[in-house]
């Protein structure tokens, strides 16, 4: 069917007056990939939304497999054929592969789940769409590749044949993302129609038939992809061309900001979340963290920032120690940290654009009077950032909430960099954004090199840890099991390997992670 799928003239508008859809026009054909691109804040989340019941449009129609339709919720979409699989995992980590297969349909025997038909079930759609995972194994003890897989299975367990994937190569490795487009190309050929949303433009080429771009709550054009290029789908997508392109200076390392010894960090049970870390940043330099999600990243910058305290190990951040240290007091020595969770941990969604831009700032003396804040300087200075940032905002007394993720990023951004660090942490600081504001930020943090920062960046993207690093290290299993004086030496596809344990170095060039300068 030329339309096996059509959303005609959606148009969505908020209770605050923000336009999210302004008649959007979307079609996607039986057994097709077809890529929705747009920068945050363009209305690809809402439409999605829309889409699968979570939200409900003004005005326009649905039209699925010739029929229109109501989507009043997420069970409506599902019993139309339609699943979603979420860019964040919806698994419960304490039950197996199949148990969260069949959440919401379980098959029963009397009042108890019916274990052996669940793990029937799984196996007989793993075979059949060649998903290949382990029914009894528990959804904490597998990979992110697997989980990705269970997510899918899950999907077509509900006899879903429209299938809306969001970032779906977000945390894997390029191994684990080739393996899923085999996946989803046999799912093609078979007459699934997938939606896939990326702002990896170079899987958007590899994988997709067609491109429907929005930009701005509009849809800009749907365009056949073997006509166009990453720069033309880019160029429709901001408005205008941009460079993706990463131009840096050569490296002048100066003295150590931070040293970490012997780090290690015990985990529930025996098995460490740490094990025995060495490594240091100097000033003027990018040290690069990469591993497969739940390798020891987030332990590793949690020890560091003082959300946890490490087992054993020693970190000084310019010669002194911050082991015992508050976060405050981490601060204070010159620390800051951009969260990979922004909304969790980087805003309060409720307060205002300067509210959370001050957050960080009010007790410098610039803001403090005698009695009150000064809030002349305060308005100066959020201003300032607002404009320098690039922050797209009707007000700076909106919510910081209301915005799109890309610019909720750069309020993050703004206030840690405003902080005038030594020593920089950055986890994620353009998973899920575009390719403008990624663009945006990726040249502060190289302007923050320029200016003698220590940064230490874990990111998913290869691509951008390579073109960013100074140095690079690979976490597995909670251990350095390599370190790349120089990152660009290397290809995505060996980093992939060293991610996943297959490869690992001698242990005298990962001690390299070390610098004695």
């Amino acid at each position: 069917m030329e339309n096996y799928l059509l959303m005609d003239h959606i148009t969505k508008v908020y209770d605050n007056g923000v336009v999210a859809n302004n008649a959007i026009c979307l079609s996607a054909k039986k057994g097709e990939i077809h890529a929705i691109c747009g920068e945050n804040g363009a209305g690809k989340s809402t439409l999605m939304k829309i889409l699968f019941g979570v939200e409900q449009p003004d005005s326009g129609r649905i039209v699925v497999k010739g029929e229109e339709v109501h989507i009043a919720s997420p069970s409506t979409a599902i019993s139309l054929g339609i699943g979603m699989v979420h860019q964040h995992f919806m698994l419960v980590p304490s039950l197996t592969v199949a148990e969260n297969v069949v959440l919401g349909i379980e098959p029963m025997k009397g009042i108890r789940l019916d274990q052996r038909a669940a793990v029937k079930l799984t196996e007989e759609i793993s075979d059949k769409y060649n998903l290949k995972v382990d029914p009894s194994a528990r959804i904490a003890d597998i990979s992110v590749g697997v989980k990705q897989k269970v997510e899918i299975i899950k999907v077509l367990a509900r006899g879903a044949d429209i299938l809306i994937l969001d970032e779906p190569t977000a945390v894997l490795t390029p191994q684990e993302t080739s393996e899923l487009f085999e996946q989803l190309f046999h799912l093609k050929s078979i007459g699934y129609t997938i939606l896939f949303i990326s702002h990896k433009l170079k899987e958007v080429k590899a994988l997709c038939d067609r491109a429907t771009v929005i930009r701005q709550g509009k849809t800009i054009g749907i365009r056949d992809i073997c006509d166009i290029d990453e720069a033309e789908i880019s160029r429709m997508m901001v408005g205008a061309d941009l460079s993706s392109s990463i131009c840096k200076t050569p490296c002048q390392p100066q003295h150590v900001v931070l040293s970490v010894q012997n780090l290690t960090l015990q985990g529930d049970g025996n098995k460490p979340l740490l094990r025995d870390i060495s490594f240091t940043i100097r000033a003027g330099e990018i040290l690069g963290v990469v591993g497969v999600e739940g390798n020891g990243q987030q332990s590793l910058v949690n020890v560091i920032t003082g959300l946890e305290e490490g087992s054993s190990g020693a970190i000084t951040l310019n010669d002194e120690s911050i082991c015992g240290k508050s976060i405050r007091k981490r601060r204070d020595r010159g620390l800051t940290f951009v969260p990979e969770d922004r909304m969790t941990m980087g805003v309060a969604g409720e307060l205002s654009i300067r509210e959370n831009l001050i957050s960080f700032l009010y007790r410098h003396p610039r803001y403090t009077g005698k009695i009150l804040f000064n809030m002349k300087h305060i308005q100066e200075d959020t201003d300032r950032f607002v404009r320098e940032y690039q922050i797209r905002c009707t007000s700076i007394e909106q919510p910081v909430g209301s915005l799109s993720g890309g610019n909720i990023q750069k309020v993050v951004v703004a206030r840690e960099f405003a902080c005038n660090p030594d020593l920089l942490i950055c986890d994620q600081p353009t998973r899920g954004i575009d390719i403008g504001a990624t663009n945006y930020i990726q040249n502060r943090l190289l302007e923050m090199r320029e200016k003698g920062k220590a940064i230490l960046l874990i990111s998913a993207s290869l691509s951008e840890i390579i073109d960013l690093s100074d140095r690079l290290v690979v976490l597995y299993n909670g251990e350095l099991v390599a370190h790349f004086p120089n990152p660009k030496i290397i290809s995505e596809e060996e980093l992939g390997l060293y991610m996943l344990g297959v490869k690992r170095m001698a242990q005298q060039e990962i001690g390299g992670a070390v610098s004695n300068l």
